[in-house]
């Protein structure tokens, strides 16, 4: 939905409901990022590639993700860092560039890859031409932050992962979840217990008019878009070595990619279900509940917003003053991965997470159980 053609009432409320789940500077921000991809100008505003000192990231494709996220969070901890934003659409881009200072904006994705000056480089551009960027980074030795989803087919993911071995390069993807601090909380409590864990996700997301750009083939659609997020999260959920092999039993629905159920069994005896539901415009964004339950921990997190954590007699919750879905600490953690600060991310998970999530579109699309075995293996079996 476009919120800058809604009445001025809708607007008020949205802004005032925002303002209590997400705090006025981020619903600004919020705000801002949507008259942001309707900017216009009579001119494009003039810019000099010039060498700055301290500014030497690159980000390609300037949507609402890369201005309301990316570059907020990269302007609040480190300042005027970012040197040169891409979009093919160059008032995007020219945007991004004005309200965050950047050194040059351009629609060449080659003129920022080839720029010896940027040495991290963040992928927030459609879906389909993620790897390809990222592919491109890692050769010129860049570190690269892809946002999810990091890959849309099979051959793409298998390049990225040979890319990443024979660069040695560090990569960092952009699900966020995991790194919230309740995010982070629900892992640790997991962790305490031994056993099979029983996970289930209801997610309901926004309904997308017929014409969006996420229903384009090429982009893989919202198992890929949008579902990937949970996949993930559970899957980050087992240990390493107890995950495989990963059974994926979708349940019969009119729609592949919304309005859907599907099941993971993990090689532990876990066991996740995810059901995303997008039938109409949810106000305050997308809406999410985790119950999970291992050993004698009980919890249920909601909008990662509050998490109630029960372990027999003892009940603790948690509460944050504002959502927190793990932007802030992944965009954080990715710049400092340039820095030479913390670990990028492994082959194999890149290859189990994306492969997960290639597997649940195809099992959903041919309404039939798959099996997904771990990346040394690269086999999959098809029930």
């Amino acid at each position: 939905m476009d919120y800058t053609r809604q009445p001025l009432t809708f607007k008020v409320r949205k802004a005032l409901r925002y303002g209590r789940l997400y705090g006025v500077g981020r619903t600004v921000v919020k705000a801002r990022s949507q008259y942001h991809m309707n900017k216009r100008y009579t001119r494009l505003p003039e810019c000099d590639p010039g060498l700055v000192d301290g500014r030497h990231v690159g980000i390609l494709g300037s949507g609402k993700f890369a201005y309301a996220q990316v570059a907020y969070y990269l302007r609040k901890h480190y300042g005027d860092v970012i040197r040169a934003v891409m979009d093919t659409h160059p008032e995007r881009a020219a945007s991004l560039f004005e309200r965050y200072g950047a050194v040059y904006h351009t629609t060449e994705a080659e003129r920022v890859l080839a720029d010896p000056a940027i040495d991290l480089v963040f992928v927030t551009s459609n879906h389909a031409s993620h790897a390809d960027y990222a592919i491109a980074a890692l050769e010129r030795g860049k570190t690269v932050h892809i946002e999810k989803p990091h890959v849309v087919s099979e051959e793409q993911l298998e390049r990225l992962v040979a890319s990443m071995e024979a660069t040695g390069g560090r990569v960092a993807l952009g699900f966020n979840r995991p790194e919230s601090d309740l995010g982070r909380a629900v892992k640790a409590r997991l962790e305490a217990e031994s056993g099979p864990a029983m996970l289930n996700w209801f997610v309901a997301g926004h309904e997308l008019e017929p014409g969006h750009w996420y229903h384009r083939e090429e982009e893989g659609g919202r198992v890929l878009g949008n579902l990937c997020h949970w996949t993930d999260f559970v899957l980050r959920m087992v240990a390493p070595e107890d995950r495989f092999p990963v059974v994926i039993t979708p349940t019969p629905a009119q729609q592949s990619d919304a309005n859907v159920a599907v099941t993971f069994s993990f090689g532990d005896g876990s066991i996740a279900a995810i059901t995303f539901s997008a039938k109409g415009h949810t106000f305050e964004g997308v809406r999410e509940r985790l119950s999970a339950h291992r050993g004698d921990t009980l919890l249920a997190l909601e909008d990662f917003h509050r998490l109630t954590v029960e372990v027999v007699e003892r009940k603790h919750r948690q509460r944050k003053r504002y959502r927190d879905h793990g932007h802030e600490r992944r965009i954080r953690a990715s710049y400092e991965l340039a820095r030479g600060v913390g670990e990028g991310c492994t082959p194999a998970y890149v290859w189990e997470t994306g492969m997960l999530f290639l597997r649940t579109r195809q099992a959903l699309e041919e309404q039939r159980p798959l099996r997904l075995a771990a990346y040394g293996a690269r086999e999959d079996v098809l029930s």
